[in-house]
């Protein structure tokens, strides 16, 4: 197969989305950190312990929901189980759980508002409504293409994180 390269407009297209996406998660990164103390990471974890019945979740789910390997996971749940923020299940004879904890919960709570006022500033703010929702479309249609594939008749999970 012969590789061929990228035309001017596809460079330009790359160059500027992986610019922009890696400025936007410094920015993200950079205002949880300062207004609650929580990593990215951290609140993606957090995100989704939150939305699943009763705040816990397998772990090797949270992995897949996150779209981490394994022990990326492994390791965060450590982290974060140290501050007190998650704690870790037996379920069954060898299924974990990972849990949210009430100061995991009240940590995530008072992250939203800033969170969500960061999000809006750099993300939402500058962009029309017909935009948002072009760009909501492309990128979805780039998540499907990097999701695993599975059963043809069902489509992939996608879950969202509340601002």
């Amino acid at each position: 197969m012969v590789q061929q390269r990228l035309t001017e407009r596809e460079l330009r297209a790359w160059r500027t989305s992986f610019q922009m996406l890696e400025l936007l998660r410094t920015r993200i990164e950079q205002q949880l950190q300062a207004g609650s103390g929580l990593s990215n990471a951290d609140y993606t974890v957090l995100a989704l312990l939150s939305e699943a019945p009763d705040g816990r979740m397998r772990s090797y789910e949270l992995g897949q929901a996150a779209g981490w390997e394994k022990s990326r996971m492994h390791h965060q749940l450590t982290r974060m189980g140290k501050r007190g923020l998650v704690t870790r299940e037996q379920c069954g004879s060898r299924g974990v759980d990972a849990v949210i904890t009430a100061q995991g919960l009240a940590t995530l709570k008072k992250a939203v508002p800033g969170h969500a006022q960061e999000v809006r500033r750099l993300f939402v703010d500058p962009l029309t409504a017909d935009e948002l929702d072009q760009f909501a479309r492309i990128a979805g249609t780039i998540l499907d293409n990097l999701l695993p594939r599975h059963d043809p008749e069902q489509q992939p999970t996608r879950h969202g994180f509340d601002a």
